[in-house]
Order: C-alpha cells, then structure tokens, then sequence
C-alpha cells in the first residue's frame, strides 16, 4: 500500500506531500486544481513513460517520491532536458526494473494505462484464481508434468545436436584419452620425479658431504663420534649407583649414542642410494617431460588431467551410447505427453466451468452499474499440443459495453470514466483474489450522477474493506463513502502559483460535499443535506 506520496516541481505542483491510509480514500477540489496531475505522478512514479513538459516551469527537475508498505521507497526524477531516473530503496534501477517491481503493486484506472486487467497475458491467472482450490491443484499437475515434458525435451534436442559431432570429434577423443590412460599416472608422482632428479644432477656433492657425515660418525678405524659417544655412556653408567644425578646423565649419553647410531645407519643407507646410472637420470627425466606435457595440454596439473579425461571419457559414451538414450528419452516423452494432455484437458475443463461463473458475477456487477446491455465473455482458445506450464488454453476477457457493440479486448472497449467503471465491476470480482492492495480511480464519475453514483461510491466503499482504494471524484455521493477525504486546493504566493494537498475532517468535510452538491454557494440546506449524505453513506 502507499503510505506517503512526495511530489516536486510536476506539472503545476511545486511541492506536495501527504499521508495515505488504507481503506477508501477521495480527493476532491475545485477544476484546475490539479486533481489528475496527482494520478500522473503517482503513475509515473509506478513505471509511466516521462516526457520533459511534466517539470515545472522554471525547474530543473521533477521528482516524485512513494513511500510503499512494507519498507519500500520508489523515486522517479525528470529533468527540464528529458532525462529520466528510477531508483527502489535508493539504488538506481532501469525503467523495465521499474516496471517489473511495481506490477503487482498498484493498479491506477482511468486515462492511464497502469492496469492489470488490460493486459492480457495476466487473465489467465486470474481466471485460476477465481477457480479456487480445485483449479489450483490442476494448474499444479499441469505444472508439475509440463516441467518434465520441458527437461526430456530439452534433452533430445542435446543429444540431437551429440548426433551432429564429426567422426574427427570422436577420433580426437579417443586419441585423448588412450594418450592419458596409457601414462598411467599417480597422482604427486611428477613432484617426487623433480626431487629425485634434483639428488641425481647433485649425486657428487651430496655423496662427498654423506661420506664426511659417514666417516665422522663411524671413524673409518679411527675416533668415531659414535664410539666416544659409546665411551661416554659407559663411564657416566658406572656412576649410576652413586645418585639420581649420575644417574640421569647416564640415561642421556645412552640417548645420545643410540641416536648418533640410528643417524650413522641412515647416512649409510642414504649413501647407498646417491648411487645411480646416467641411464636412471635419463629416465627420470625423460618420465617428468611427458608428465609436463600432459600438464601443459590438458590443464596445469596431474588431477587437471585425470579430470580431462574423466569428461572425455564421459562425452565419448554419450555420443557413442545416443542411440539407446534417444530410444529411452523417446519413450519417456510420449508417455508425458500423454500424461500432460490429459492434465491439460482436465484443467481446461475446470476453467471453464469457472468462466461460465466468472462471466455471471461479472455481468451481474455491470448491470449495477448501470451498464445494462453490457455483454461479458471469456474468450477460452485451446491449442492441443502447444504445450506451456499453463496447459494448452490462451485467455482473454471480452467485452460489449453497449447493445449492438462487438465483444471486444477491454483495452480497445472504451475510455476514460467509463472504463473506469467497468474496471471497477471487474475490481469488484477479481479484487478478492488477485493480490493487488491498491487501487486508483480516476474519472470513475464521468456522466453518471443519482442512484448510478451512490452505487459506485457503496462498491469503492465496500471494496476498501481489504485494499487501500484511492478514488478521485466531483461527486458528492462518492465522496461522502469515504473514510479518508482529501482536497486539493490552488493558491498563489510570492514564488507562484501552487497546489496543495490536504486531509479534511468534520466540519470542513462538511462544507466540501456542501461545495460538491451545491457548487460555489454553500448554504445552511446544503450543509445540512451534506451532513444527512455523509451520515446515510457511513454504511
């Protein structure tokens, strides 16, 4: 719902701010004021076209602020050269953005064209809303079937194009991956091949460095570290009876020498294995070349390769398998199909029955109106096999206002205040299911007047018990229904002329209706006939 409405320098109106509130509201003032210039902004702020000429004489720009429930900020802003600028919640947002967000937030009739009822792809949801329950769940198997129809539809066609791959695709996969199994890799193996050539290239110098460790730690006949090691622990574990102490630098020269012993077998089996050919260095070699080949080709790394060739190996049986796959998708589709033609008929059969409803409480609402020779239909085509989620129907609704008039498209029916009503006997219906919480009037008044008036004002009135409607009116028995009256009055000041909105209560609610019955001349009867019309309209 709108809960705060903001215009800047539109049009005639300087600067105009005011609070909405849900239920029926009106605004009423005297011709000039500006009463439908409040609609074009409020429909330009829901996504409208904007043309240069609505800036204020003078101004740079026009701007035109919505403070929608729950949380919601829509800005739009014209300047004098025709830029145009949308912004939600402050971030700025394309036109279409605009528009897509607004859709189902705000419906304004009149001369305007923010109204769902006009456009057509949005019947056919309504027409399942009103439906109820037992549409609904048709609507949900039709949905449910049509989503797997789509994805083995989706899938034929892929393998359709697998079918088209060259016997150069499928050659040059093969060639991939015999190239790949027959390397047989291990995953970390290129990283140990790089540091067993490093020892290699460097068998030299690392073997000299192991035989002077080797020769330290064993003596080679002369004094071994290990052997000192051996006599140190000897002469400390002669001293163990003599004290904890003695005892505890025992133990440690005992560690000392069994690691200088465990250190001098490994030096010694390191040495032993420094030793190689030129051929086993050529091997190695030649092995991490064809591993960073295979890195280079298919990826960067050992698990990049094998990764290629599990995609590969997969794409290859696809191709290769597409016969039986088509076969089986092929069966599939025709037994989904048949499952969604026949959910397809089932829901086209409930909306009709729905329609035929649909269409009774529609026309009953038109002849309230006063539109008595108005004819109303659903135009319900069904395309078997033109499969959507919606099933196989294309709705539209139809219209004769007038005797001797074809049905027609709401939007080509009529104009103005007298679409405005239709619209409104359209609200009356679809507004209990379709979700929209406001809806804007303008124009709803053009030639009726009595009885015909008093009606629309009791349908605004009744309609207002679940949404927030806004209806602008010259009349006083529609504005007399309200709950919340609003007038907009012009004045003029050291800057201009300006337009100003305002919330009126009691006594100066009265004398507006007073105005609306009785024009410029407000006397004691008409103020006493407005009070009377106010009292009778509070329903």
């Amino acid at each position: 719902m709108i809960q705060t409405v903001r215009i800047q320098n539109f049009a005639i109106i300087r600067e105009l701010e005011t609070e909405l509130y849900p239920g029926f509201c009106v605004v009423t003032g005297e011709t000039g004021a500006g009463k439908s210039v409040v609609i074009e902004a409020l429909s330009l702020a829901l996504g409208a076209r904007a043309d240069k000429t609505m800036v204020r004489t003078g101004s740079e720009k026009a701007q035109i602020t919505l403070a929608m429930d729950p949380d919601r900020i829509l800005t739009r802003e014209v300047s004098a050269s025709g830029k145009s600028l949308c912004k939600i919640d402050g971030e700025i947002v394309t036109l279409a953005q605009l528009q897509e967000q607004t859709a189902g937030l705000v419906d304004i009739h009149g001369q305007y064209d923010h109204q769902s009822l006009l456009m057509v792809e949005k019947h056919i949801a309504l027409l399942d809303l009103f439906g109820g329950k037992d549409v609904a769940d048709a609507h949900a198997r039709v949905h449910e079937t049509y989503g797997e129809y789509d994805r083995i539809r989706s899938a034929l066609k892929d393998l359709a194009r697998d079918a088209a791959a060259t016997e150069r695709e499928l050659d040059f996969l093969r060639f991939e991956l015999k190239e790949i199994e027959a390397a047989r890799l291990t995953i970390g193996e290129d990283e140990e091949l790089n540091a067993r050539i490093r020892v290699m290239q460097n068998g030299e110098k690392i073997y000299e460095a192991l035989g002077r460790a080797h020769a330290a730690l064993s003596g080679d006949g002369e004094t071994s570290l290990t052997g000192m090691a051996g006599d140190t622990r000897d002469a400390l574990s002669s001293l163990s009876d003599f004290g904890a102490d003695f005892s505890g630098m025992a133990q440690a020269a005992s560690d000392v020498y069994y690691a200088l012993e465990d250190l001098q077998e490994r030096v010694r089996r390191a040495m032993d294995g420094v030793e190689f050919s030129q051929k086993e260095l050529d091997d190695a070699q030649t092995r991490l070349d064809q591993l960073d080949r295979l890195k280079k080709k298919y990826g960067g790394s050992l698990e990049s390769v094998l990764e290629h060739a599990e995609r590969a190996g997969a794409r290859l049986s696809g191709i290769e398998d597409s016969d039986a796959q088509r076969e089986a998708l092929e069966r599939g589709l025709s037994s989904c199909e048949a499952a969604l033609r026949a959910a397809s008929e089932a829901l086209s059969g409930l909306r009709r029955a729905a329609a035929e409803r649909l269409e009774l409480r529609i026309t009953a609402q038109l002849e309230e109106l006063n539109f008595k020779d108005a004819r109303f239909q659903i135009a319900i085509e069904s395309e078997p096999g033109a499969f959507t989620e919606n099933g196989f129907d294309h709705v539209e609704f139809l219209l004769s206002a007038n005797k001797g008039q074809p049905l027609l498209p709401l939007a080509k029916v009529a104009s103005g205040g007298e679409l405005s009503r239709i619209m409104l006997a359209f609200k009356a219906v679809t507004g209990e299911f379709d979700g929209i919480e406001t809806m804007i009037f303008d124009e709803i008044d053009s030639g009726i007047s009595g009885v015909t008036a008093s009606i629309v004002g009791e349908k605004l009135r009744r309609m207002a018990a679940g949404h927030q409607v806004v209806c602008i009116t010259h009349l006083p028995q529609i504005a007399a229904c309200a709950a919340h009256h609003y007038v907009l009055e012009k004045g003029t000041d050291e800057a201009g002329a300006f337009t100003a909105m305002r919330e009126i209560v009691g006594e100066a609610r009265v004398r507006e209706i007073a105005r609306l019955l009785g024009g410029k001349s407000v006397t004691e009867t008409t103020l006493r006939n407005a009070e009377e019309l106010i009292r009778l309209s509070a329903g």
